[in-house]
């Protein structure tokens, strides 16, 4: 029987690319997501850039952000990841006690290794102004080599010697004197800098090194070198420094001077990454998961939002987001309604998407589409998530919003279908789905066991007990049945102008299905009274 391998250390990977022979390939990364798009690329590690990291946070590579905040952000890396990290450490934050700490937190951080670089503490960036830099006092720099090997608990954890010898101008002789000190100081790897736009000072150090010790090099001046020459050098590991947070600079820059020049982010929408990516690389899903098997009753309820229309009565305000994204007292109509659900423990909800679909993208919801929305009714719209059609399921509006209570009372129903008529609603003269039901409203009793005789489109309360609130509730024995009959009813010649009132009029002959009323606690934002309305809804 063969069993599955453990995964290796982070640790491992990193010390396996440095010892191992052959060329390896890091990339920079400056945060959590950066670093989880190099590890999607397909790295094999990733360079915690003291530039980027720096730049990201808006300093100067100076040693302005302190090594607590460094540690923080790298944190979030390491979490977000799977494959090694190497810290680019500076100087190591100070002297040898400063860097025994850092390997003591890095290590508790499942981050792979250090690079750290014998210049002054606070140091200045190599490409800076980088001859009249001062190089660390050689002993002074091996203590500190020797303090962090003696502190790692992991013998895989790397701690990378980075020589600036010929960033100061002190020449090859000076770099191979370092070099070698630092590698009996115990250095697991010497990284050689070089700021030449040739590989010049890289190839003599190779020459007289004769491969005796692990070598990485950072190109980011020499960038035209062909990568064969590097293996031709014996060179273990380069790293590419830089490039990313450098690409999304000018990505940015152009977002921001388009945006501005247009007052719009319309012509930016195709250009630029879906936010559906970003909850991707966040792990939105995981915590949907999560959420489905943690939460108290997350798992006995769903949701079903169906929200693909426009809203065409709402003109101008819906021209450039669909009608469930129309703000209400600040917060979208859709964010309000899923944090009411959210808040009664109904964790797994689904929105079905249509007009303008890129705005319904949230990690609160998964989306299904139904991009036919312009031409098509609600029933079809259901059809699209019609997989989510078992267990308990509320099916209802993205239009629509709620007073917890009629969620509760929606929820705590023991029928195999309930619907909530509104027995208040009149007048206004839009056309409502109204309800015949087998007893009208009454306050003589609890209104227990009333059941639905049938929904029909109608714009008067003339002979109807009430308005249906577009609220539907099925149990884990109906939603089955439902899921049957909306399939059979997709058969049908007129299936794409059905509306859910026709389902559950067929469910309907199949089972019961309980009313309970309500007197207001609802609204449905139809048109532009109902908009206005809604502003006073608290």
């Amino acid at each position: 029987m063969n069993e599955k391998l453990a995964p290796l250390k982070k640790t491992t990977q990193l010390k396996q690319m440095l010892t191992t022979p052959g060329l390896n390939f890091i990339c920079e990364a400056h945060n959590g997501i950066s670093a989880r798009i190099v590890e999607e690329t397909g790295f094999k590690g990733i360079w915690a850039s003291g530039l980027t990291i720096s730049g990201s946070l808006g300093v100067r590579d100076n040693n302005e952000a302190s090594w607590t905040q460094v540690l923080e952000l790298v944190e979030f890396m390491s979490d977000a990841t799977s494959i090694p990290i190497l810290l680019d450490g500076d100087t190591g934050y100070g002297n040898f006690n400063n860097l025994r700490r850092l390997v003591s937190k890095l290590e508790s951080r499942q981050v792979a290794g250090v690079c750290i670089e014998d210049k002054l503490f606070p140091k200045t960036n190599s490409f800076i102004e980088g001859e009249k830099q001062s190089l660390a006092d050689l002993d002074e720099f091996c203590g500190k080599i020797k303090a962090g090997k003696d502190t790692q608990k992991d013998d895989d954890f790397a701690i990378v010697a980075r020589t600036e010898a010929f960033i100061v101008g002190a020449g090859l002789k000076e770099a191979l004197r370092r070099a070698e000190a630092y590698r009996q100081a115990g250095a697991d790897a010497i990284l050689v800098h070089s700021k030449k736009h040739m590989p010049d000072d890289i190839e003599a150090f190779m020459k007289e090194w004769a491969n005796r010790h692990p070598i990485v090099v950072v190109p980011t001046t020499y960038y035209s070198t062909p990568t064969r020459r590097f293996e031709e050098l014996d060179i273990s590991l380069v790293i590419w420094a830089n490039q990313i947070l450098r690409s999304a600079v000018t990505a940015m820059r152009k977002s921001a001077e388009d945006i501005f020049a247009s007052s719009s982010i319309k012509t930016q929408e195709d250009k630029i990454a879906p936010v559906a990516e970003i909850f991707r690389l966040q792990g939105a899903k995981e915590l949907q998961q999560a959420e489905d098997k943690y939460l108290p009753g997350g798992a006995d309820c769903k949701a079903i939002i169906l929200a693909a229309s426009r809203g065409e009565a709402l003109g101008e305000l819906t021209e450039e987001r669909p009608k469930a994204m129309l703000p209400v007292n600040g917060k979208p109509i859709i964010d309000a309604y899923v944090n009411e659900l959210r808040a009664l423990n109904i964790g797994d909800i689904s929105v079905v998407r249509g007009y303008k679909k890129e705005w319904l993208s949230s990690p609160s919801y998964r989306s299904y589409d139904n991009d036919r929305y312009d031409e098509t009714g609600e029933l079809y719209s259901l059809y699209q998530a019609r997989e989510e059609l078992h267990g308990n399921v509320i099916v209802s509006y993205g239009d629509c919003l709620f007073r917890s209570h009629i969620l509760r009372d929606l929820l705590e129903s023991p029928a195999m279908a309930t619907v909530i008529v509104d027995a208040e609603q009149g007048g206004n003269g839009r056309s409502k789905d109204m309800a015949f039901c087998s007893r009208p409203y009454s306050n003589d009793f609890l209104n227990h066991n009333i059941e639905l005789e049938r929904l029909e489109r109608n714009d008067s309360l003339a002979s109807a007990n009430g308005e249906w609130t577009g609220l539907l509730m099925l149990s884990a024995q109906s939603s089955p049945i439902a899921r049957q009959l909306l399939e059979e009813m997709a058969g049908q010649d007129d299936f794409e102008k059905l509306g859910v009132p026709d389902l559950i009029n067929r469910l309907k002959e199949h089972h019961p299905i309980r009313v309970i009323y309500t007197k207001g606690g609802w609204i449905n934002i139809n048109d532009m009274n109902d908009f206005i309305a809604a502003g006073h809804w608290q």
